[in-house]
């Protein structure tokens, strides 16, 4: 069983008939957010998908296998629902409170699309918004910081916060290292 073990930067540019003629990895958003799987291509061979903690597959990625191979990342079509809204307001009031739940949401040109939870569905319906039950692939939004979901207690979260911590520090004017403090 081949490993892929590798992927490639999203900013390196890679011929594009190498891309087409890789096999693809068609995978649903949940285990697109494991480091750690057994997985089968649209090939039907199986591999094993070993990459580094917290690594979030997007639709388009392409991975290294231990062989040299490369594999194209698909987001396979699963069950979310597709918000549209009547107007700006109702588009931003399903956003806030989608956000303050902590739900993975992606943003398109005037849709939301989430995993489908019908409680979830009620409240964008209270809000006004339409909401439909579809299959399509999901690919939320990475996060104000560019990872994935994270908790704070795992080892990027010094990373996280460093980086908020200077985006603060640009905001705000100065960076705190020096010897006066702020109230």
């Amino acid at each position: 069983m081949r490993t892929i073990d590798k992927r490639i930067a999203p900013n390196v540019q890679l011929a594009a008939s190498l891309i087409k003629r890789a096999p693809v990895l068609t995978l649903p958003y949940d285990a697109r957010c494991k480091s750690r799987l057994a997985a089968t291509l649209d090939t039907g061979e199986d591999i094993a998908l070993v990459l580094p903690r917290g690594t979030v597959l997007a639709d388009g990625d392409v991975l290294v296998a231990d062989d040299g191979a490369l594999v194209r990342v698909a987001a396979a079509p699963e069950t979310v629902l597709l918000v549209r809204a009547p107007d700006p307001l109702t588009f931003t009031r399903a956003a806030y409170h989608l956000g303050n739940r902590h739900t993975p949401v992606e943003i398109g040109d005037g849709y939301l699309k989430l995993e489908a939870d019908p409680v979830l569905a009620d409240m964008l319906k209270r809000l006004g918004a339409q909401v439909d039950t579809v299959d399509a692939p999901f690919q939320p939004e990475a996060g104000a910081y560019g990872g994935g979901h994270r908790h704070g207690h795992d080892a990027t979260f010094a990373e996280d916060y460093a980086l908020a911590q200077r985006v603060y520090d640009e905001h705000h004017g100065h960076s705190h290292d020096h010897g006066h403090e702020h109230r």
